[in-house]
């Protein structure tokens, strides 16, 4: 067979529903028609895009290879009939964007890049998504990747507009030689004797979320550092012993560093889209979202431990 566009897609869909049967629901077709189509583009590749398991299907290291290129094809494909008439700089517009501390920020700008060719972004790197909002509200920046908290969510005027990119667990981060570092999750309370790295006040819930857990826990934590810097220099002080800390779910570890959940999931942190309505047109806005969420699930396709906790947790069986 010739590799067509569909099987892309086709690929992208299974990855994105982590089943065959999932994939087939949500593009319209019978579960049979998408395994032989999955069979058909596997033997064309020569090699398995995907494991089958209990709990349905996960990418193998060559199929993420695979979809981050078909992903990378059908974005480009979709921008061909966007690209503006005559082209050039004059055609061109540049997007402000104010970004919090996310590792989805490089995936979304590309992905920009590859829908909208039109449009250039000018990211500015704001910690505090409480900022943040100030600068939307002033018209300082147009576009923004922020986060909030469960029962603390962003709170703005009716000139800004806001959509859910995901809300994630947070984790955390041991040396590979602490005891706890071989159990599959972490009860907070088990690191109420440890000293924690922790990121600054972010004006928006963070740390008062983080206390509060460990106050439900029945401690009141040893804060060795406020930390906000390069997560390699982060995980070099962890690996050494120095204290641990909560991270995102898609942290990838140093070898001397282990990530692990939370036992009960006491910490979630949800990331957000924010857009002033009057800068930012309904197709743009989608494109930002887009964007953002399929950089979130090459970030999830890299994270073992993210996969995992997620087929524990929300897993059933069958692909």
């Amino acid at each position: 067979m010739e590799l067509e566009l569909r099987h892309l897609r086709v690929l992208c869909a299974i990855a994105d529903a982590g089943g065959v049967g999932r994939a087939a629901a949500e593009l319209g077709y019978s579960q049979p028609a998408v395994s032989t189509q999955l069979r058909r583009i596997e033997r064309y590749f020569g090699e398995p895009v995907f494991e089958r398991g209990p709990a349905g299907v996960q990418l193998t290291p060559y199929g993420f290879e695979v979809v981050a290129s078909a992903r990378d094809v059908l974005a480009r494909a979709d921008a061909i009939g966007r690209r503006p008439v005559g082209g050039g700089a004059a055609a061109r517009r540049t997007l402000k964007v104010a970004a919090t501390n996310s590792p989805m920020l490089a995936g979304m700008v590309s992905g920009l890049r590859a829908r909208m060719p039109d449009v250039s972004l000018a990211v500015n790197s704001v910690y505090a998504s409480s900022r943040i909002v100030e600068l939307l509200e002033e018209g300082a920046v147009d576009a923004a990747l922020a986060a909030d908290y469960p029962g603390r969510e962003l709170r703005h005027s009716d000139e800004v507009a806001h959509r859910g990119i995901v809300t994630e667990p947070t984790f955390v981060a041991l040396p590979a030689r602490h005891p706890l570092a071989q159990r599959s999750q972490v009860a907070l309370a088990d690191l109420a004797g440890e000293e924690w790295f922790l990121t600054p006040d972010d004006g928006a819930g963070w740390p008062e979320v983080f206390h509060a857990a460990c106050t439900a826990a029945g401690f009141t934590p040893a804060v060795a550092h406020e930390f906000l810097g390069d997560h390699r220099q982060l995980q070099g002080m962890i690996a050494d012993g120095l204290g641990v800390a909560v991270v995102q779910p898609t942290m990838r570890p140093l070898p001397q560093v282990v990530v692990k959940p939370l036992q009960g999931t006491p910490l979630w942190c949800r990331y957000v889209l924010a857009w002033r309505r009057e800068a930012v047109t309904e197709e743009l806005a989608d494109a930002l979202f887009q964007s953002a969420a399929e950089a979130h699930r090459q970030l999830v396709a890299q994270s073992p431990h993210l996969r995992a906790w997620a087929a524990r947790t929300w897993g059933v069986p069958g692909a």
